[in-house]
């Protein structure tokens, strides 16, 4: 079984699949058990007041009723239906979690692993289950075998298939030492061998762990959450405080004015219900799973939903350079022909040296050749050409052509600028002056110059540089928009670091860092009250993970670097934490948004109950009657039916997350003011109305 295949399933599985929908609905009646209701008081009181309608609507039964027995019980209908349409949205985020977390249950699969006596390949070893080993153990791992348990490489090189943790089928190299010992339980060895030092106890495993964090039944509230929930348990006393008193107050109207009836306590608890903040409510921890959920669909491993609500507030992302900002392969990007020299001429001669160049370097200046000159399609075989590699003695590579020395051979060679000098002068020549000030004009800029020689001729200089990646600058002032501050971080000099961050349009930048720098740039940002996210993937970058409010740690660094991130990120991409920042900041939208609406539509349902419930004991309160509904009855129940009704219609919206915008807070605001305040608004009016004039139709009430 390959995770790999789950892994593309689950991100094609869709919202309302029929794998979901019914684990879905089953757990949603699972829910309706007291002690899971009491998790969401603002539920828990629609809970309540479906309890007292059933045990009203058996009173009528008895002739003791206050109103019609229809009445009630389609009132306690739809009132646990708005409880199980609360626990239905809740359970699909969850299900989608499940269904995320099953796949990986799959790896967990009984393996028997090599147990060493020493952790000496060749040694003597016995065979064990993997659910046996302990932290400190060392087994032996060959070719086909799967790794037992997470681990860390102490001796022997090998490749090894991640795809069932990452979905990538492409194998990667896991060596001792350096950032790429670390080694995940359940991915299978494909050539060589390995000894592997477990790291983690039964149980701790990273499987294990990715498990714990996709479940969303097990998922804490974020303080984001645990603060509005405060505030909407704050409202719903205030509301269930003024109905208590409505009560008494209408008994003693109809006493004194002697007319009239007093409002029901049915029509009490329709009106409790649809006052309070339900459709937040119901939807406030489908919104949190739903978060987590989708930072699992772009491979990311968030520890704790905390995490992934830090990564919507972060107002400073640190960024390494190499693979983040630029490729990390430098490329060819200008020829700098020296005096007598012709530019074509310079191309000529550095593309013959680097045809048997297979580094990224060589097939950059082949290819720049190409694109400038059109220099293509040489025939080899009559240059009599012998390509000179590259070595650690000459440090410089480069062709020679002709037949033989007596006949003239022509020899070109490339490489570093103090090489070729060494090399020129040692040929009896001077290093021209010209080329020597174009190689530090190259080096200011922060690139690398290589000089070609072409027999006892220096041609030039062709610079190197480290390209940045396409898009990446208008990434950035999408983020300085939203009021992030983006730093890039490099161990290159002042110089080259701030020709390049001027090119990305970062904000600011850290040359030279050491692990004690970046630990320190973090720690003063933070003491100005900033949240900092950053990635790393090496031992030196735990440190700095450890203190980063959002800290992604590679799926291919080390296990300190794994343990101290409070993410991780299966592609091992540096750039997805631009996506986790999208990510976190959509969810937040997503509970803003909806906050937003839940609080407006309570206005146009107070327009509807309010004048509905109380018409009978103060009649001039049916000129609030502004929607003209057709009776106290049906404006009541079209009420209900539209707070349970618009749960079940942004249950889309909670677990896709609202559509991203890179826009600052000011014009966030504005825009959920203008689409789901007024829309809270209007939308009850529309549908209270529609739904009241479909009862009518049917003679419902």
């Amino acid at each position: 079984m390959h995770v790999s295949e789950s892994h593309s399933s689950r991100q094609r599985m869709n919202l309302f699949d029929s794998r979901l929908l019914m684990p879905a609905i089953v757990s949603a009646f699972k829910k309706l058990h007291p002690r899971t209701q009491w998790r969401s008081p603002v539920m828990f009181v629609v809970y309540i007041g479906s309890i007292l309608t059933s045990l009203l609507f058996i009173q009528s039964l008895l002739g003791k009723g206050e109103a019609s027995p229809s009445f009630i019980l389609a009132t306690a209908i739809w009132l646990w239906f708005t409880v199980l349409f609360a626990n239905f949205a809740e359970s699909l985020a969850e299900s989608r979690s499940k269904a995320q977390a099953a796949s990986l249950r799959a790896l967990k699969k009984t393996v028997i692993a090599k147990k060493l006596a020493t952790p000496k390949h060749g040694a003597a070893w016995e065979e064990i289950s993997a659910g046996e080993l302990r932290k400190g153990d060392v087994v032996l791992v060959e070719t086909g075998d799967v790794i037992p348990v997470d681990g860390e490489v102490i001796e022997g090189i090998a490749t090894v298939d991640e795809s069932a943790i990452t979905g990538e089928s492409a194998p990667v190299i896991r060596e001792s030492g350096g950032d790429f010992s670390a080694v995940t339980g359940g991915t299978r060895v494909l050539s060589d061998w390995l000894v592997v030092r477990i790291v983690v106890n039964p149980g701790e495993a990273f499987i294990d762990r990715m498990i714990a964090m996709v479940e969303g039944a097990k998922r804490q509230k974020t303080p984001n959450e645990i603060a509005l929930t405060i505030l909407l348990i704050a409202l719903t006393i205030v509301f269930l405080v003024v109905t208590v008193t409505l009560l008494p107050m209408s008994l003693f109207a109809v006493e004194t004015a002697k007319l009239g009836e007093p409002v029901s306590v049915t029509v009490l608890i329709a009106l409790l219900v649809c006052l309070i903040p339900t459709t937040i409510g119901g939807l406030l921890s489908t919104i949190g799973v739903a978060g987590m959920s989708r930072m699992m669909q772009a491979n990311v491993i968030a520890t704790s939903g905390r995490a992934v609500e830090a990564a919507g507030d972060v107002d400073v992302l640190l960024l390494d350079k190499t693979g983040t900002i630029t490729l990390g392969n430098r490329q060819a990007s200008d020829f700098m022909p020296a005096p007598n020299v012709s530019e074509a001429q310079l191309a000529d001669a550095a593309q013959l040296a680097s045809l048997a160049d297979e580094t990224p370097e060589g097939r950059s200046i082949v290819v720049l050749a190409k694109q400038r000159f059109n220099i293509r399609e040489r025939e080899m075989e009559g240059l009599h050409a012998v390509f000179v590699p590259f070595t650690a003695q000459t440090r410089m590579s480069g062709v020679n052509i002709g037949e033989s020395t007596i006949l003239g051979e022509r020899a070109i060679r490339k490489g570093a600028a103090d090489t070729m000098k060494a090399y020129v002068e040692a040929l009896g020549h001077v290093f021209p002056p010209e080329v020597t000030r174009a190689v530090e004009d190259i080096a200011r800029r922060g690139s690398t110059p290589l000089v070609v020689v072409d027999g006892d001729r220096v041609m030039g200089a062709v610079e190197l540089k480290d390209i940045v990646k396409g898009g990446i600058k208008e990434r950035f002032a999408e983020l300085r928009r939203m009021g992030i501050k983006t730093v890039m971080i490099t161990g290159d000099n002042r110089l080259t670091a701030a020709a390049i961050a001027a090119e990305a349009g970062v904000d600011d930048f850290l040359a030279e860092a050491t692990p004690e720098e970046k630990l320190r740039l973090i720690r003063s940002y933070q003491a100005q009250g900033r949240l900092v996210a950053m990635t790393g993937d090496g031992t030196n970058d735990a440190p700095a993970l450890a203190q980063a409010d959002v800290a992604v740690a590679m799926n291919s660094g080390t296990q300190a670097a794994k343990e101290a991130g409070n993410m991780v990120d299966l592609d091992s991409n540096p750039t997805k934490l631009l996506e986790i920042v999208e990510i976190g900041k959509q969810m937040l939208m997503t509970r803003g948004s909806l906050t937003t609406f839940s609080i407006a539509n309570d206005i146009a349902k107070y327009f509807a109950i309010i004048p509905a419930a109380f018409t009978t004991t103060y009649p001039q309160l049916n000129l609030l009657n502004v929607m003209h509904l057709s009776s106290p009855s049906s404006a009541i129940m079209s009420a209900v039916i539209f707070n349970a009704l618009i749960i079940v219609a942004l249950i889309p919206l909670a677990l896709k997350g609202v559509k991203y915008r890179a826009v600052g807070a000011a014009l966030l605001l504005q825009r959920n003011l203008l689409i789901y305040g007024l829309g809270g608004v209007i939308v009850p009016f529309v549908g209270i109305k529609l739904i009241d004039m479909i009862l009518t139709g049917l003679s419902f009430v």
